[in-house]
């Protein structure tokens, strides 16, 4: 494994989108993805609720939907990110983080083991011991998981990212087997929190998810990024 280059002082900004249709909030991942290819941007967070939706990994099977595909009660999207199908919804709190890992460490695994720790101690925050399995990503409370993370990383710059079940319906997930694992459960911050709210939880994500990568979170705004 590579040694940690970060660069020193960085910063991350963070846009909350609040409720947004998937297929923007993936346009709009793109769009910043293309910048990085153009010119030196910022790491970059978007935070966001997404109404009701199923996604597909790249090479993902259909094997994995309990209906056929035009049953299912939300819409379906095949997308770039690695993994199997999964499910968002409200009261999911779903992040995508725009890095360029040159300036972090070039390492997808190194990637993936962030992520989880930056949901491992969120939950900490709130008093639920949360943990990883081995042979699995996400993070997990026994055999309940409550957050789902898939990525894709192009050129080291990455997109897609991690799914926090904070207080979600979670009858959507019943139409699928998520992220084709049929042998446990989706659970919620909310099981182990009762009356918890996404409001409550964002600002806690973007603290952990700073001190994680060693950035300084600051607001972002959709009008700088003229998009």
């Amino acid at each position: 494994m590579e040694q940690n280059r970060r660069e020193p002082g960085l910063c991350c900004e963070v846009y909350d989108l609040g409720m947004a249709a998937f297929a923007d909030a993936w346009a709009l991942q793109k769009a910043l993805v293309q910048r990085h290819r153009t010119s030196p941007q910022p790491d970059r967070l978007l935070l966001v609720e997404h109404p009701g939706v199923y996604t597909l990994g790249q090479g993902s099977t259909l094997d994995h939907l309990k209906v056929p595909a035009e049953a299912l009660p939300y819409p379906l999207f095949r997308t770039e990110r690695g993994g199997e199908v999964t499910h968002h919804c409200p009261g999911q709190l779903v992040g995508y983080p725009i890095l360029n890992l040159k300036r972090h460490q070039s390492d997808l695994h190194w990637y993936l083991r962030q992520l989880e720790e930056v949901l491992i101690q969120t939950l900490a925050r709130f008093g639920v011991r949360a943990g990883r399995q081995a042979g699995l990503t996400g993070v997990w409370v026994g055999d309940y998981k409550l957050a789902a993370i898939g990525i894709k990383v192009s050129r080291w710059v990455t997109m897609h990212g991690f799914a926090l079940n904070v207080c979600p319906d979670l009858s959507g997930f019943e139409a699928i087997a998520p992220c084709g694992i049929t042998d446990k459960f989706v659970g919620s911050l909310a099981q182990f929190c009762p009356g918890i709210a996404v409001n409550a939880v964002r600002p806690v994500v973007i603290d952990c998810f700073a001190e994680v990568f060693g950035l300084t979170a600051v607001a972002g705004s959709m009008t700088q990024l003229g998009l």
